[in-house]
């Protein structure tokens, strides 16, 4: 194969050819760090990587491959992650300044299952500061603005920046990421890539930056949906180092992924999730809806209750006083290491009681009680917008400039905060492009623990459109 034919595969794919011999780990891993030292820099979506030493473990995997020695199904396939995975003794800066010569004393339970299967960890990719500020669509002032692969004057979305910038740019074929409040979802809609946020607790988050205990997930970012599932069949499972870990067994999410949709009844609200949808977004989600249906889903209308309403609010205190807690010293000691955004994000969460904290988590218990009712009564699965408006431009959206920033970052969290709050699955799926050729996604949300639903559904629907065939321009 040639370079070109090498980029262009899928991580299941890749995984496949260095598992049968027709590629090696060198050959994959050269090409991803050929495509990292250009587009990556071009892109801004990588901040640290050692191409010296990312070959050398690509020929330590070819060597043990000859050896017959297979770690596991990700064998010598290189990966690269949201830079607030930690490595023993190796610097996470988290996006920030403050943790700029940050070397944590352990290693993230997710890069540990991934080490298990074989991956490689060639580089660390860009992240908004801390995984939170207002930037919705990536800025960072401190290590740069990611670009989007489709139109490179337009925004990737955030937290997850540089991952879904990376994926999309054929940079690396899958990344981890997290997502507290869209995270995950947002860049992966902007940048026309596969995004999964599985059920609060499926993934460990220990050695993972805390932002907020109560709504952090840890999913990842890849091409295609069948990458999506394998990618959380490793890294899911049980970790003691994670009180709210899950127990359950995980699934093999593989199993039964390509049996289809027929008879699976999508819901779809027009109420709260499109109060804020452009028109242009509104055709690409109908479209979509078409899609699955033509596929053999069942769509079907549901009610959003009234009480939906509150759950942004519900969502900002929980968060604003968790970040806060971890935040505090830093935020005493060293302010002005903090870019303004992120401390006009983060400081109201010191002047929230343990009283109005404690409230709104009680308060989540009956919001979710009525939305699970509200979806899942009638149907298996929801369909909803994640991005509700066309990506701007990076310098339309700059918080700094852009008058209405703060309505701006408000329009484009509505529909994903509460997926958080309520610890449910959603899986973000490209839907088209936009009149500036920048792409379009929406999210499939399910029941706790019925991620393999989600990628059986988002599988059919990606066959069914093709989505998954296509690249941006690069």
């Amino acid at each position: 194969m040639n370079d070109h034919e090498i980029a262009s595969l899928s991580l299941s794919e890749v995984a496949a050819c260095i598992a049968e011999g027709r590629l090696t780990s060198r050959e994959v891993t050269r090409v991803c760090l050929d495509r990292i030292v250009t587009l990556g820099r071009d892109h801004q979506s990588v901040v640290r990587c050692e191409p010296d030493a990312a070959l050398a473990a690509a020929v330590r995997a070819d060597e043990e491959y000859a050896a017959g020695r297979m770690r596991g199904p990700l064998h010598g396939v290189p990966l690269a992650h949201k830079d607030m995975f930690y490595r023993q003794g190796e610097i996470s800066a988290c996006g920030s300044r403050i943790l700029a010569e940050h070397r944590p004393d352990h290693t993230a339970h997710a890069l540990e299952r991934l080490d298990a299967a074989g991956a490689l960890d060639i580089a660390r990719l860009n992240m908004t500061e801390f995984a939170t500020g207002a930037p919705v669509f990536g800025h960072n002032p401190i290590t740069g603005t990611p670009r989007n692969p489709w139109n490179t004057e337009h925004g990737t979305g955030g937290s997850s920046s540089g991952p879904a910038s990376a994926v999309a740019a054929r940079l690396v074929v899958g990344a981890l990421a997290s997502d507290t409040g869209g995270s995950i979802r947002v860049p992966a809609s902007c940048c026309g890539v596969v995004g999964i946020m599985p059920t609060y607790g499926r993934v460990s988050r220990h050695g993972a930056m805390p932002l907020s205990a109560s709504w952090d997930h840890v999913g990842a970012v890849t091409r295609t949906v069948t990458d999506s599932a394998l990618m959380l069949s490793i890294i899911a499972g049980h970790d003691p180092r994670d009180p709210t870990s899950e127990t359950a067994p995980v699934p093999d999410y593989l199993e039964g992924i390509e049996t289809g949709v027929t008879g699976t009844r999508v819901a779809v609200s027009k109420d709260y999730f499109y109060d804020h949808v452009d028109a242009e977004i509104e055709r690409h989600l109908d479209a979509s809806l078409e899609t699955l249906r033509a596929a053999g889903a069942d769509i079907v209308s549901v009610q959003m209750p009234q009480s939906l309403d509150q759950v942004l609010e519900m969502h900002r205190i929980v968060f604003q006083f968790e970040a806060a807690q971890h935040h505090r010293t830093w935020m005493s000691n060293r302010p002005d290491d903090y870019t303004a955004w992120t401390r006009l994000r983060l400081s109201p969460g010191l002047d929230i009681s343990t009283e109005r904290y404690a409230a709104a988590l009680e308060q989540r218990e009956r919001l979710r009680s009525e939305f699970l009712a509200a979806v899942f009564d009638s149907a298996d699965m929801l369909h909803a917008p994640v991005v509700p408006i066309p990506v701007p431009t990076i310098a339309d959206s700059d918080p700094d400039t852009c008058p209405d920033y703060l309505e701006l970052s408000a329009h484009v969290s509505h529909c994903t905060r509460p997926i958080n709050a309520f610890h449910l699955p959603a899986l973000s799926l490209p839907a088209g492009l936009d009149h500036n050729g920048v792409p379009v996604g929406f999210q499939l949300i399910g029941r706790p623990d019925e991620e393999a639903s989600l990628f059986r559904t988002g599988r059919a629907f990606e066959l069914e459109s093709g989505w998954d065939a296509l690249s941006p321009p690069l």
